[in-house]
């Protein structure tokens, strides 16, 4: 499998993630949305259901990675290789921007009935309850390393050849999304992932959105940051303990 077409499914499996992921949060925000006001059961839920269809799509071409910090730990612990994890980022990033502008497209009327901007932005990127970047950041770091590591964990009973999200197969890497976000998600929305926020942050700043505030650059940095460090400590330990 070349490179290319890795990176073609990366793109593909992580703008589906993106757009049924910041889809839901989308219909259980806006205005006149019939979704309105679902709860966080539903969020995480559909964000669970948003990777499983990613990992469908990618896992047999990519291992599906579909998260930079899945792809830095990966190579940190030897699973993956070096030379291919900068191409999987900008293929993870190009997707989760273009998932949300496809967002914006669709729940457009909704976007422009829904005067709050926080709310918009928040149906882009996760914002803290509680802003202290700190724990914010040490929030996001924790999530992070659980992924990873479950999934390296996962890796090691062979799964397939390619070792990703795909190596879980579809339907444990959903339980663990849904795990992830009903247990550690309540501090800070859970990104967990770049692709899933940065990108996304960087299309609600150019999207001709109606109303809308800043994009919070000022926190942008530790959901980009946060799954970094604690993709690399998961594959650390793993190391360590495997």
């Amino acid at each position: 499998m070349s490179l290319f077409i890795k990176c073609v499914f990366e793109f593909i499996g992580t703008l589906v993630l993106v757009l049924m992921g910041d889809g839901v949060c989308a219909s259980n925000t806006l205005n006149k949305s019939k979704g309105q006001n679902g709860g966080w059961v539903v969020i995480t839920l559909a964000w669970g259901f948003a990777v499983m269809c990613g990992v469908f799509i990618a896992g047999p071409y990519s291992g599906a990675h579909l998260n930079p910090a899945v792809s830095l730990g990966l190579a940190i612990a030897g699973s993956f290789a070096w030379g291919e994890v900068l191409p999987y980022i900008v293929a993870q990033m190009l997707g989760g921007f273009c998932g949300a502008c496809l967002v914006y497209a669709f729940y457009k009327d909704h976007y422009d009935a829904t005067p709050d901007g926080d709310a918009k932005l928040g149906t882009f990127c996760t914002a803290p309850v509680i802003r202290n970047l700190g724990r914010n950041f040490f929030c996001e770091c924790v999530g992070t390393w659980l992924l990873v590591f479950v999934i390296l964990a996962f890796a090691t009973a062979g799964n397939t050849p390619a070792v990703g999200m795909g190596s879980l197969g579809a339907f444990p890497v959903t339980c663990l999304i849904m795990a992830i976000g009903m247990s550690l998600g309540g501090a800070t929305g859970y990104a967990i992932n770049p692709a899933r926020d940065l990108a996304p942050r960087c299309a609600h700043a150019v999207l001709p959105i109606r109303d809308k505030r800043d994009s919070d650059w000022g926190y942008s940095w530790v959901p980009a940051l946060a799954p970094m460090c604690g993709a690399a400590l998961a594959a650390l330990t793993y190391i360590l303990v495997f």
